[in-house]
């Protein structure tokens, strides 16, 4: 059985803001599976906390990463492994613990009191030393 497809027509319900025309690439960045020879300084970018959740105490917070994939993958070996891997060290109003996320997804954080807080994001490489941070302030409502 032959499949076809028409590349230039728009995806029935289609309502994404990428260009139709975008290639995987585009969208994903290089394969996983070939090794980068020069590869640009990784990025973490964090946004605020969603709203609609934080008005009921909860917080939830998108992040993504440029130039390094956010993946379980600890230890000096993992440092020459290209595509870059690295996770994230979340700390929680100055505790002096942190905790890891090597999901690449949603962070979320639940029982916190009312009040101000500020939760830091460390992009770490898999030894754990710290590329970039960004930290994200809010109040949880009484």
């Amino acid at each position: 059985m032959d499949a076809s497809f028409d590349l230039d027509a728009e995806p029935a319900g289609s309502e994404t803001s990428v260009p139709v025309h975008a290639t995987a690439r585009d969208v994903r960045g290089p394969s996983a599976l070939l090794a980068l020879d020069d590869e640009a300084p990784p990025r973490l970018i964090v946004d605020p906390p969603l709203a609609e959740p934080l008005k009921a105490g909860r917080v939830f917070i998108q992040y993504r990463t440029e130039n390094l994939r956010v993946l379980p993958v600890f230890g000096a070996g993992a440092l020459d492994v290209s595509p870059r891997v690295g996770h994230l060290h979340i700390t929680v109003d100055d505790a002096t613990w942190h905790f890891v996320d090597a999901s690449g997804e949603t962070v979320v954080l639940v029982g916190l009191a009312p009040g101000p807080h500020r939760v830091l994001f460390e992009l770490a490489d898999p030894a754990h030393r710290v590329i970039d941070s960004q930290t994200v302030r809010f109040i949880i409502p009484e």
